[in-house]
């Protein structure tokens, strides 16, 4: 693939984008605030939301939006569907790597309150110290009523200073346990409540506060409260955090919106998956039976049977989309020598001879085609020979379904960093990309 020349000059309709990216994550603290915003967006746009419980209404021409925990499905059905009508589906996650709160999860020392937390996937720790977080994610009550929460700035995790440990800046070590834990507040410990905090923030029908005696289960993560914001030379440089993997997911997000189903001949799926970050194996994540529900359900009111639903899957497509490595002007002998993908380069097309990415050459001839009909660069990734690469919702998605997976992705820079970096231009490039893939 060509890979587009570096520019400081960034579209109108770019800056427009990833404007917009940057208020989907702020509105996506959580993946749990992630499924909720995506639901909403879809709402807006026209689509109806389906509860799983219920028995489903589906026709051609219709457009829905489903939620299972922290994840959430949107489908497009195209008005002349039928039995063996394939899927063309856009696949993200909504998780990011960061920290979890435990049970019990007051504590403190010394004057200072601090919440437990534990970490959850592989964040770049130092990335976290002495920044500004919030909790967020849901609270359950006795009844089983579910309320989402978010904090606003509330904690942070210091660092210690200079003074106190000279030998800092030749290799900082942090233990997981003992270095991690936040402070949100001063006084005695046993004045001190998380759990109150976060019943007092609860996202409740009626405006009211909730009792923390009733929380009886939580989901609450912790996050960065720095707003993403363009900077650098023309403003051409994007910062924010959990780009990991909310940027993949807004873009599959606007491309669906924006589809004219009457333009499409397959069904058009967006799959933002939880629990990615952590091996995916949940009832919301990538290796459970959330998205072969839905589209079973799917091919069913459609008409199709077991044969028909296995030719539909046979002509299907999954493009898996994550963010990827661009090279580290600082540590380029961490990449592979002959693959150097930029930023504004346009989308990667990621590829592993050990299937931790399921691009083969049929996807990777496919993924071209999309990226041309976009008028969109694109670039290849493959890791160094010596640095194992980590993997994706593909593999997973490939072998439950059986259906052809293309791993693709934007490159950055701080992947898994409380704050991570991108070009302005390329979540545009990769979310026109994917729109040319529905239309297929």
């Amino acid at each position: 693939m060509s890979v587009a020349a570096n520019s400081t000059h960034v579209p109108d309709e770019a800056r427009t984008h990833t404007e917009d990216l940057g208020r989907f994550v702020v509105a996506s603290p959580s993946s749990y605030h992630a499924a909720s915003e995506v639901a909403r967006r879809a709402v807006d746009a026209g689509f109806v939301v389906l509860d799983e419980a219920d028995a489903w209404d589906l026709a051609p021409g219709g457009r829905y939006v489903v939620v299972r925990d922290g994840s959430a499905i949107a489908v497009v059905v195209p008005p002349d569907a039928g039995p063996t009508t394939p899927f063309s589906v856009l696949g993200t996650h909504t998780d990011s790597p960061g920290f979890k709160l435990k049970p019990q999860p007051t504590g403190g020392r010394d004057g200072w309150w601090q919440a437990g937390v534990e970490v959850y996937g592989g964040p770049l720790l130092n990335s976290w110290l002495d920044r500004e977080l919030e909790l967020a994610g849901r609270l359950v009550t006795r009844d089983g009523a579910e309320h989402l929460v978010r904090t606003g700035p509330f904690a942070r995790i210091p660092q210690l200073a200079v003074h106190l440990d000279r030998s800092v800046n030749d290799g900082l070590t942090l233990d997981r346990q003992r270095h991690t834990q936040p402070v949100f507040g001063l006084g005695e410990v046993g004045d001190a409540d998380v759990l109150a905090e976060l019943a007092a923030r609860a996202e409740l029908p009626d405006g009211g506060v909730l009792d923390p005696a009733e929380i009886a289960g939580y989901d609450v993560v912790v996050a960065d409260t720095q707003s993403p914001r363009a900077f650098g030379a023309g403003r051409s440089l994007w910062a924010s955090g959990r780009l990991d993997n909310l940027l993949s997911t807004h873009a599959a997000l606007v491309a669906l919106l924006d589809a004219d189903p009457a333009s499409m001949s397959s069904v058009g799926v967006v799959a933002a998956f939880d629990h990615e970050e952590i091996g995916s194996a949940s009832r919301s994540g990538a290796a459970g039976p959330f998205l072969a529900d839905v589209l079973g359900r799917v091919s069913r009111a459609l008409g199709a049977g077991g044969e028909d639903r296995r030719r539909a899957l046979a002509a299907s497509v999954c493009i898996s989309s994550d963010v990827g490595h661009a090279v580290h002007p600082n540590y380029p002998e961490r990449h592979d020598p002959a693959n150097h993908p930029v930023a504004g380069g346009g989308p990667i097309l990621k590829i592993n001879a050990g299937q931790r990415y399921a691009t083969d050459a049929h996807g990777a001839a496919l993924w071209q085609a999309a990226c041309d009909a976009a008028g969109v660069p694109g670039q290849e990734f493959v890791s160094n020979n010596a640095i194992p690469c980590g993997s994706t919702i593909g593999p997973i998605t490939a072998t439950r379904l059986g259906i052809r997976v293309v791993d693709v992705g934007v490159p950055i820079l701080s992947m898994h960093s409380a704050r991570e970096l991108t070009a302005v231009v390329d979540p545009w490039y990769l979310s026109r990309a994917m729109a040319a893939v529905l239309v297929r």
